[in-house]
């Protein structure tokens, strides 16, 4: 889920890191941009969300500041956390309608994996709240959705500091294994409680002659990570390698 969601390069939301355009027209598709309306409603988007996740990380600096201590710090920003992460839902609908140039199957899993996440897990299961491993990721997302943002605000207005380039494509290096250990971790101990309650299972018999174990879902959730958190991460470390040497190599001409 992390392992979709973090800085991931392939994911575009109307400014730098697009994926990578296939055949001429989408290159020209590429250069043109969104028109006016589309730009100025994306910068909109992206400040709103940038504004969002700040109110999170301000949310979890002062409740750690009241109350002294880490633990179950998720209580005091869950609201927005869930407000603005289904939010990203518009991104998906951005990418459908051709505002931006990402893959509507890429963005869709990178936006459901977190949304389910945190409805189907974390709000579901109210034992894990409380877990160190919810505020493991819940801090990874939110340095990284600060970053990724304001990247995509600067990016769409033609004026992207380096600094904020540099934040996007060096510290998913460490955010991203936080995030995904946080994610798993807190599938891990969601499970016994699940298994308890056969939360969204169906059994047989039934009308329908269907089955469902969600306990079994989320371990195959689990499993999937192995294939995947590779593969995305050294694809993230290949595209840090080519866009910031590609930064250096144009600040040599100028």
């Amino acid at each position: 889920m992390e392992a979709a969601a973090a800085t991931a390069a392939t994911k575009g939301n109307g400014g730098g890191g697009a994926r990578a355009g296939a055949g001429e027209a989408s290159g020209a598709r590429k250069k043109r941009g969104p028109g006016p309306l589309a730009t100025a409603y994306l910068v909109i988007y992206n400040v709103v969300m940038t504004a969002g996740w700040l109110v999170i990380a301000v949310g979890l600096v002062r409740a750690y500041l009241a109350k002294g201590s880490y633990h179950s710090l998720y209580y005091s920003i869950e609201k927005p956390l869930k407000f603005f992460q289904t939010g990203a839902l518009l991104e998906i609908l951005h990418c459908a309608i051709g505002i931006v140039p990402s893959s509507v199957v890429l963005t869709s899993f990178q936006v459901m994996s977190r949304v389910f996440l945190i409805w189907a897990v974390t709000h579901s299961v109210k034992e894990v709240q409380s877990e160190d491993s919810v505020l493991l990721f819940v801090i990874a997302w939110t340095i990284t959705e600060i970053i990724r943002y304001s990247f995509y605000t600067f990016s769409l207005l033609n004026h992207l500091p380096y600094l904020i380039k540099w934040a996007r494509y060096t510290l998913f290096i460490v955010l991203y294994p936080m995030g995904v250990s946080g994610e798993l971790l807190t599938i891990y101990a969601a499970l016994p409680f699940v298994r308890q309650a056969g939360l969204y299972s169906i059994s047989l018999p039934n009308k329908y002659n269907f089955s469902f174990d969600y306990y079994a879902f989320l371990i195959l959730i689990m499993i999937s990570y192995i294939p995947l958190f590779p593969q995305l991460y050294f694809h993230m470390i290949h595209q840090r390698r080519k866009v910031l040497s590609h930064t250096e190599e144009h600040k040599k001409f100028e």
